[in-house]
């Protein structure tokens, strides 16, 4: 692939990211979203649908990962950069949805911040962020 269908390609997938993140109030059902921007320190948890919410969030969790596997295949295009990602994305999903749901459980009043954070790892392409450095310097070495 030539570098500016690399380029372009990275550009529209990262516009996708954008997207989600634009447009994540009208496609994904998350009323934590709202909680958390209000004073949340010493609210309870809003009531919500806990299926719906789940599924929202991992749905969402997929498409940005589908998005971050392509950015890695795009940078890298090594089948085992891809291979490595989506056992690790598969494993982080499974531990931190778990923990989620513990919190979500068990969160008292004025101790959300944990779940606030894990519930960012989930909805945000934050282990991207982590990865391309990751596979870069490890190609590099």
């Amino acid at each position: 692939m030539n570098r500016l269908k690399k380029i372009v390609l990275l550009i529209f997938l990262a516009a996708m990211l954008v997207l989600i993140r634009m447009y994540e109030d009208q496609l994904f059902y998350n009323v934590l979203l709202d909680f958390f921007k209000t004073n949340h320190s010493t609210a309870p948890l809003p009531d919500f649908d806990l299926w719906k919410l789940i599924g929202n969030v991992s749905l969402r969790y997929f498409l940005n990962t589908l998005i971050s596997l392509a950015i890695l295949w795009v940078v890298f295009q090594e089948r085992s950069v891809v291979k490595i990602s989506v056992v690790l994305y598969g494993i982080l999903f499974v531990v931190l949805m778990s923990v989620f749901l513990v919190l979500v459980h068990a969160s008292e009043i004025g101790q959300h911040l944990t779940l606030f954070y894990v519930r960012r790892f989930l909805i945000q392409p934050l282990f991207l962020l982590i990865l391309l450095p990751a596979f870069y310097f490890q190609q590099n070495k």
